[in-house]
Order: C-alpha cells, then structure tokens, then sequence
C-alpha cells in the first residue's frame, strides 16, 4: 500500500476534481457577470427616499382616501384601447363633483411612467376640451406596458388617477 504525498500532485488530474473546479468556476464566473450586467444597466427606478415614503405609507392612503371621500370627485379616465407606437392617441379624462357638475378651471397633467425605463417616462399638459372634460394627445416612444396618471388640480384640492396602458406595434 503506497502513501500518498502531500505534495502529490495526481489529485488533480482526476476527472472527477476536474469536473467540480470547471462546475465551481462556472457558477462563479455566470455570477459575476449577472452582478455586473445588473449594476450596469441600473434603470434606477428606486426612488431615493424610498425607506421615510414606506414608513408612512398606510397612513398617507388613508389619508388620501379620506381626502378624496370629503371631496366627493367622481372622476373617469377614456383609455383608448388601439393605443399604436409612434401614432397620436387622444386621452380623455372626466371629472364632476359631488352633484354631477363638471369640474371647471381646473389643471390636469397625463404623466407617462414606464415600469422598465425610467429614461422613457414623459409629461403632457393636458388642455380642457369642455367643462369637465381634459384631453390630451399622446404619443408613445416604446412598446409595451405603460403606466399613466392622470394628476388634476384644481386650488387646493387634487385628485389622482392611474390606469395601465399597452402601446401595440403598428
């Protein structure tokens, strides 16, 4: 019976410790390359104060809730559904008060949000057509799903309203 070594050097010629060093190495070096592909192309979309808005974050929707109860708004949103890339679509929002009045000298604003690029997120002003009724011509830069809200002022008081839209390939 021969000893073995310590300085030996067979151990690593053996196919099976071969196989487990090349396995190690793939999984580290997939690794560094998924860090590195997710620190590069970051679309930061984290807001920086995200930790002091999530704290508060029940309270301030009960809040808005109560807020939006009290002003008894009743607002509506037109999404098109043949929204096309590159292709002027018209966006119609409502709004009426707690009687059924349109709500007039108001100043409504269609943010554009793009859930995987925060490059591509836009503003457009939107103009009142009719009493109560604002309407804004949007065009999309990219594909896919957007997010869209619809923020109106009017003096103090606001109101908030977001819908999901699908920006469809010509």
């Amino acid at each position: 019976m021969g000893l073995l070594s310590q300085s030996s050097k067979k151990a690593f010629r053996n196919p099976w410790v071969i196989g487990w060093i090349t396995l190690i190495l793939i999984v580290l070096g997939v690794n560094i390359a998924f860090i590195s592909l997710a620190v590069v192309t970051n679309p930061g979309l984290v807001s920086d104060d995200y930790y002091e808005r999530g704290q508060d974050h029940e309270k301030n929707i009960n809040t808005r809730k109560a807020a939006r109860s009290a002003l008894g708004w009743q607002v509506s949103l037109d999404v098109p559904t043949d929204t096309t890339l590159g292709r002027e679509t018209p966006f119609r929002f409502t709004a009426v008060d707690k009687v059924g009045r349109p709500l007039v000298d108001g100043s409504a604003t269609l943010h554009a949000y793009r859930p995987s690029d925060a490059a591509a997120d836009f503003e457009v002003a939107m103009f009142e057509k009719r009493p109560g009724q604002y309407v804004a011509p949007v065009v999309f830069p990219l594909k896919g799903y957007w997010r869209v809200i619809i923020t109106l002022q009017r003096g103090e008081d606001s109101w908030e309203l977001t819908e999901k839209v699908n920006v469809l390939v010509p």
